[in-house]
């Protein structure tokens, strides 16, 4: 058991902000390389969007991203709620949706769950997005109820019909998000997967290449919904945590990429799947602690956990430590309580501060954003005594 963990309710949505009125949550963390004290987020948020509702269908809920930021290590924060820091294009129209663009149109309906990490010296950002926007998904969990009828045509590739979730890579130049730049702060790279496989989230880079059987390669984390989209991996049930290597960036969307799966259901909290939950941290040359989360269904929630990696002279890195119990988990009333019934501690992100303690953004309940405090030796001490 972990002694010296905090958690607390950060923020809620802002009720009379259109694009942060019904949730605020999944924060991303990344401090600040020229200002210790520094950590900047970006959150997801949505509110009904009147403007964008089609006839006979019901509010659409845009996905958005928000900016803030703390100066004093994580203890207060600021918030702007003035405008988004990155908002999807919601056009319906199929004349003015930019398909010939390649990966630009998955971004038209939501970017949600962010995730910033540093790849090559780079700040990234990695986030699931969809052609067009969800509705009330928490009373109907239908992808198709606020898309347009051209939208179903058999001819159009699976990402638009289907409205399946892509992860896309920007580039952030933190400069200009500190200075609320938003124009200048993203710049658009491309899918990190194949948009058409499978839909597809919990997407993110290893900080720097690995070597896989003598080459190095560009390693992302991603959890497909449906495994067995992929070559190979037909007796995989479950949404699972796979690993892709491949010698460029467009390697990974293009079909090149090796694929292979890190870990699969195997726990009663894992039950229904497990994805990554942010970009792994170094603890030692070749060694990485790889944060999860499992969901085990509607009524227990997502819950976190870690594991540990080590990378080998040949094929993909392999689990030599893997928590098995639930570390973090719902247990808050804040955390429980809401208009979402499944509960919910997701995390995005983690940050480690000088004074030797883990801080990590999380979506709570679906619809907040907390942040919990651990002692990230005692953390690490607890995941380098687990088994495989």
């Amino acid at each position: 058991m972990l002694t010296k963990v905090k958690k607390r309710l950060l923020q809620e949505p802002l009720k009379g902000c259109q694009w942060a009125d019904k949730m605020v949550l999944n924060p991303a963390l990344v401090g600040d390389f020229v200002h210790q004290n520094t950590i900047h987020m970006l959150f997801r948020s949505s509110g009904p969007w009147a403007g964008k509702q089609l006839p006979g269908k019901p509010f659409p809920y845009p996905i958005f991203l928000g900016y803030a930021v703390s100066e004093d290590g994580g203890k207060t924060w600021d918030f702007d709620f003035s405008r988004p820091a990155l908002a999807p294009v919601l056009c319906y129209e199929k004349d003015k949706l930019p398909f010939n663009a390649p990966g630009f149109c998955y971004a038209n309906g939501c970017i949600e769950d962010p995730r910033l990490f540093f790849f090559e010296n780079r700040l990234c950002l990695s986030v699931a997005c969809r052609v067009f926007p969800p509705g009330p998904y928490w009373e109907k969990d239908d992808p198709e109820q606020c898309m347009p009828a051209w939208a179903l045509d058999d001819s159009l590739p699976p990402a638009v019909r289907k409205n399946t979730s892509v992860s896309l890579l920007y580039h952030v130049n933190l400069q200009s998000l500190a200075r609320r730049d938003y124009e200048h702060a993203f710049e658009y790279v491309g899918p990190l997967h194949e948009p058409d496989r499978c839909d597809n989230r919990d997407v993110f880079l290893f900080p720097r290449r690995l070597k896989i059987d003598g080459a190095w390669k560009i390693v992302c984390v991603h959890r497909p919904m449906t495994p067995q989209a992929y070559p190979g991996f037909d007796k995989v049930a479950k949404p699972s945590i796979f690993l892709a290597a491949a010698d460029t960036l467009q390697g990974l969307s293009d079909g090149s990429a090796r694929q292979f799966c890190l870990h699969t259901p195997t726990e009663t909290w894992e039950a229904d799947r497990v994805g990554g939950s942010w970009a792994p941290l170094e603890i030692k040359p070749g060694e990485w602690l790889l944060p999860f989360h499992g969901k085990q269904d509607a009524k227990v929630g997502y819950t976190q956990s870690f594991m540990i990696l080590q990378e080998k002279e040949s094929g993909f890195p392999e689990i030599t430590h893997r928590c098995r119990e639930r570390l973090f988990y719902a247990d808050e009333p804040w955390e429980l309580e809401g208009e979402f019934q499944t509960p919910c501690l997701f995390t995005c992100s983690g940050v480690r501060r000088p004074d030797g303690s883990l801080l990590m953004g999380y979506g709570a309940a679906d619809s907040k954003i907390g942040l919990l405090e651990v002692d990230f030796a005692e953390l690490l001490d607890k995941v380098s005594r687990c088994a495989p």
